[in-house]
């Protein structure tokens, strides 16, 4: 990029402006000095602040020291906790979060860490800008020859070209610069590379220490190009930003154009295709444009519109100013070292809100989670609660297992059940056993059904409150619907029916054991612990509290309740503790199965990928290190 010759002003204006439109053009601004031109880091620049431990001067002569090892580990620490973060696909915070992630990760990866460890990188300047502004004929006439291509299908840049000198080719590798990204070697005559790859051209029309980057347009309409100038932009020293006069009004111009201000991105704006007729009144409403987004430092230069173009650069001096500039810019190491100096600490000034930013996004999805996750705790909580108070207060025993309980009662056969020891059961006797066993199978089947009952109705109602909670949570939807799909479904029932025979069955085991039956009941009687199980259970099923208090069983005329059966078997304190047992093994049991029941849920949520409760705190900590370590 060497200096072109002076050529004279043709605007047709003499009143001046800021932008310059060619080597001699009337400028508030003038290209001889890049630092006023350029807005760079001077003593009146306006810019305040802790500085890093970037070198200064000729960069490459400098030996690292301990602040950079520090520096450094603190960078590679942040950088390690934003990869490790992991989102959940729909839930807020997931695609606002995953975006900012990627953007402060790549530009840790490619931009920040890169010059930290080697402070002789080449100065990148990043061509960008909209569709059809003429960035390639531009970077072809900026370097003096044809490195990347134009043409009429729009966007024309389908794979950013990058030229260097070559002795830089190599830092430009995959081994150095942005790894994920392929890349080829341009040999002879400029040719596209394949989408998504980028093309280095080496050339000796670049100076050693110095890369133009030709980059995709940032408002394509391929969204993979919108990633690509991002990424390269995320990676330069200096943008240089090209619109035209058609679209420079443009949203999306200015949104790449803020992510400069608010970095403080060493930049430069290049306004092309302005034609002659009302070229002030566009110069002047871009500039107020300028001004009003915060960009009145921006290098600022008008390309006219020209038909004056061969072999894909200019063949006039139009671009000239513009290569004046750049040559003035990459002239020294130590202006060199100025301009990337202002982007780096632009970068790392802009870390203080865009890391705490992605903990506000962390934070957004643990929010998330927790509700997500109290409302799988209330429902289950709740159905627990319903079971436990209609196993205490009698509301079962009406209906079905009321009525097996009457036939049983009423005839005073469950005291038939107990016989004196060794008497012989005549014919009649068996006979009456055979009937009362199967009223009491009946009762058995009775108690097994409206405890299954009770626990798969307060099941189903926990599973749909949760649901019902999930789906009015952005992205719980999807959520939800997974945990139902899960396998699994339709075995409380069975299980149920299981939990409950064996807790009759280990109620039966505690009536056998040694002392708990009345040494008098002991010496003489003998009975069915299977029956005495089923009594108890009906009594630990609230039968007192039921006839208590008047109401529909408050007349007990049976003279066979639960109580007055067992204690007239049992010790008073034998009975105490066979029901304080039984009554928490059941409470264990329905637990155990409340818990299988929510399983689904739990395991959609801990599946969905929720970042862990400290990994906001841990990025905050971050942005604090890493301003101990500026």
């Amino acid at each position: 990029m060497t200096r072109p010759s002076a050529a004279p002003d043709t605007s047709g204006s003499d009143a001046p402006d800021r932008f310059t439109t060619g080597p001699d053009a009337t400028s508030a601004r003038s290209t001889a000095d890049p630092s006023a031109v350029y807005g760079a880091e001077t003593p009146d620049s306006g810019r305040r602040g802790p500085t890093v431990p970037v070198p200064s001067g000729p960069a490459k002569h400098r030996a690292p020291g301990n602040e950079d090892d520090r520096f450094e580990q603190v960078l590679e620490s942040l950088r390690k906790q934003i990869r490790d973060l992991r989102f959940a696909e729909g839930l807020a915070g997931a695609d606002d979060g995953k975006a900012l992630q990627e953007d402060v990760l790549a530009q840790l990866s490619d931009y920040v860490l890169p010059r930290v460890r080697r402070p002789d990188i080449p100065l990148l300047i990043a061509v960008a800008g909209s569709t059809g502004a003429g960035k390639s004929t531009l970077v072809n006439s900026l370097v003096g020859e044809q490195v990347t291509t134009t043409g009429v299908r729009r966007p024309t840049t389908n794979s950013p070209v990058l030229a260097c000198n070559p002795a830089d080719v190599d830092w430009f590798s995959e081994a150095s610069f942005i790894p994920t990204l392929p890349r080829v070697r341009q040999q002879g005559l400029a040719m596209p590379g394949k989408d998504g790859m980028l093309v280095l051209a080496a050339t000796e029309a670049m100076p050693a220490g110095v890369a133009l980057l030709d980059t995709p347009d940032v408002d394509s309409a391929v969204a993979a190009h919108h990633e690509f100038a991002a990424k390269f932009l995320d990676a330069a020293d200096l943008w240089v930003f090209v619109t035209t006069s058609g679209r420079y009004a443009d949203a999306r111009v200015w949104e790449f154009l803020q992510v400069a201000r608010d970095r403080d991105t060493s930049l430069a704006v290049v306004l092309s295709r302005v034609p002659r007729k009302g070229r002030r009144q566009l110069l002047d409403h871009f500039g107020a444009m300028l001004e009003a987004n915060g960009l009145s430092n921006a290098s600022r230069f008008a390309i006219p519109e020209t038909d004056q173009i061969e072999g894909e650069r200019f063949t006039s001096n139009v671009a000239d100013h513009v290569r004046d500039f750049l040559a003035n810019v990459a002239g020294e190491a130590e202006q060199r070292d100025r301009v990337s100096r202002r982007t780096f600490i632009g970068v790392i000034d802009s870390f203080r809100t865009r890391v705490p930013e992605l903990a506000r996004q962390v934070e957004a999805q643990i929010e998330t989670g927790r509700t997500l996750g109290s409302a799988v705790d209330d429902a289950y909580a709740a159905a627990e609660k319903h079971i436990e108070t209609s196993l205490a207060d009698g509301s079962l025993l009406r209906g079905s297992l009321s009525a097996r309980w009457q036939e049983l009662a009423a005839g005073g056969e469950l005291a038939k059940s107990m016989r004196p020891r060794k008497k012989k059961r005549s014919r009649k006797a068996r006979e009456v056993q055979v009937e009362r066993g199967e009223r009491i199978q009946a009762l058995e089947r009775a108690v097994r059904d409206s405890l299954e009952a009770l626990i798969v109705s307060s099941s189903e109602r926990a599973a749909e409150q949760v649901e019902q909670r999930w789906r009015q949570v952005a992205g719980g939807g999807d959520l939800a619907t997974k945990a139902l799909e899960m396998p699994g479904s339709g075995m409380l029932a069975q299980e149920i029916r299981q939990e409950i025979d064996e807790w009759r069955g280990e109620i039966a085991e505690m009536t056998t054991a040694e002392g708990a039956t009345k040494r008098s009941v002991a010496r003489f009687v003998t009975f069915d612990h299977d029956v005495v199980a089923l009594v108890m259970i009906i009594d630990l099923l609230g039968y007192e509290r039921s006839h208590s208090g008047g109401g529909a069983h408050a007349a007990d005329t049976s003279g066979a309740s639960p109580q007055r059966l067992l204690k007239g078997l049992f010790a008073a304190q034998s009975l105490r503790g066979i029901g304080r047992s039984a009554r928490e093994n059941l409470h264990r049991r329905v637990l155990g199965l409340l818990a299988r029941e929510r399983v689904p849920f739990d395991t959609a949520l801990s599946s969905a990928g929720i970042p862990s409760d400290d990994s906001a705190v841990q990025l905050y900590q971050a942005t604090y290190n890493l301003e101990i370590a500026r």
